[in-house]
């Protein structure tokens, strides 16, 4: 196996299980009633575009957070919720009547906490109604790569309240169980993260990546034939962590809501306009009376949001000309370009990633994916060339950095699901 490969996962979903029911009958004393699991994700193009009205285009991957679950232990206060987590076997304690933000040592739970005070202030579902529950938590999503750790975990944490509450998966309306997830995320965790994460997390589709309109949130499931084409999607992890909450990420949205501001006054259009709804033509029309910085964060969105739509069009179009899957690699690299040159949200190692895998024969595309600041790319890659792309790219990067990045071959596959 080369050098910092991420070993291929050999336990299978169904042994997973199986040892995470013992481990929750070992700590609690009896079965759990069931297992909530949402995903990971990998955004294949369109980055930072969600908070501005725009289209993003990601996948669900089979990284996934298992939560199993069960009422409360008899005789414990009414909305009483114990939580472990199986990976840092750390416990907390936490009641569902009187949801606070968790002490420092008690961090990981802000994002079970933030879910359950979200349910209620949407009006989804009270706190006060659920008894209380035994969870054990566990992932095998990455942290701190850009691969939604967070927002799987809150996924599962809104599906599992429903089943205790006694909701059928089918009565769950999934779109406004993301839209309460991210509010978890804004007004609890505190990241003002826009919905992209927590709707393919809810609504991923197998063998497919799905074009979201973050405004009217209409989406589709779009095929990504990559297995037809003998294409792999693969992520490498820089090793250097990412994080929304200690990022520029809440800034980055700040000066992209001055951008909209300022354009939705100069072209007298609706003062709760979003880039999303002003073109090239427009941004480029404000250039010398707009502020520099602002400038840069809406071409970045503007840009970003045309190349998404090409993409998905390419793809759907079934890259009937010759050129067609250059064209698509080429728009991965324009984004990339664009998120270090006018968003400024990568960082070196993750540049020197990227520019190691476009200089790879074999590698169709590369671009950081995520919020930035850290965390991993993703590489649409030729079957024949993974072995090429694994030592050659791990490697060099080792040597230049003294890191050793992980690679993830990820499948797509379903959102958020109760498995019984």
């Amino acid at each position: 196996m080369g050098q910092g490969e991420e070993k291929p996962e050999e336990i299978t979903q169904e042994t997973r299980l199986a040892a995470l029911r013992q481990a929750f009958k070992e700590r609690f004393g009896l079965l759990p009633q069931f297992i909530s699991r949402a995903p990971g994700r990998v955004n294949l193009i369109g980055e930072h575009t969600d908070y501005n009205g725009g289209f993003v285009f990601p996948v669900a991957i089979n990284r996934t957070v298992l939560m199993a679950v069960a009422g409360p232990e008899e005789g414990a206060p009414v909305g009483q919720v114990r939580i472990i987590s199986k990976d840092y076997d750390k416990e907390a304690v936490f009641n569902l009547n009187q949801l606070d933000k968790a002490p420092e040592a008690e961090r990981w739970t802000n994002y079970v906490r933030g879910v359950a005070w979200a349910l209620g202030q949407r009006g989804l579902l009270a706190p006060g109604s659920l008894p209380g529950a035994r969870i054990l938590l566990e992932s095998n999503v990455p942290q701190g790569a850009g691969l939604s750790s967070s927002a799987a975990l809150e996924i599962a944490t809104a599906l599992a309240l429903f089943r205790l509450a006694g909701f059928p998966a089918s009565a769950v309306n999934r779109p406004q169980v993301a839209l309460a997830c991210q509010l978890a995320e804004n007004g609890f965790v505190g990241a003002n993260t826009g919905i992209m994460d927590q709707f393919i997390s809810a609504l991923g589709r197998t063998d497919s990546a799905l074009l979201i309109d973050t405004r009217s949130l209409d989406y589709r499931a779009v095929p990504l034939g990559f297995a037809d084409r003998s294409l792999k999607l693969i992520a490498v992890n820089s090793a250097v962590p990412h994080r929304h909450d200690a990022s520029g990420y809440n800034q980055r949205r700040a000066e992209c809501e001055e951008a909209a501001k300022f354009l939705a006054n100069f072209y007298g259009k609706p003062a709760d306009s979003q880039l999303r709804d002003f073109n090239l033509e427009e941004l480029l029309g404000v250039e010398d009376k707009l502020a520099p910085v602002p400038f840069k964060r809406a071409r970045h969105v503007i840009t970003e949001d045309a190349r998404t739509l090409k993409a998905v069009e390419l793809l759907e179009g079934g890259f009937a000309n010759p050129a067609d899957l250059a064209t698509f690699g080429r728009l991965l690299g324009q984004s990339h370009e664009s998120m270090r040159d006018d968003f400024e949200i990568t960082v070196p190692q993750v540049d020197l990633l990227v520019e190691l895998a476009w200089n790879l024969p074999g590698v169709i595309g590369a671009r950081m994916t995520g919020g930035g600041f850290g965390g991993c790319t993703v590489n649409v890659v030729e079957t024949a060339s993974v072995e090429d792309f694994r030592e050659k790219v791990l490697l060099e990067y080792r040597q230049q950095t003294g890191l050793d990045a992980k690679m993830y071959i990820f499948d797509a596959v379903e959102g958020g699901t109760i498995l019984e």
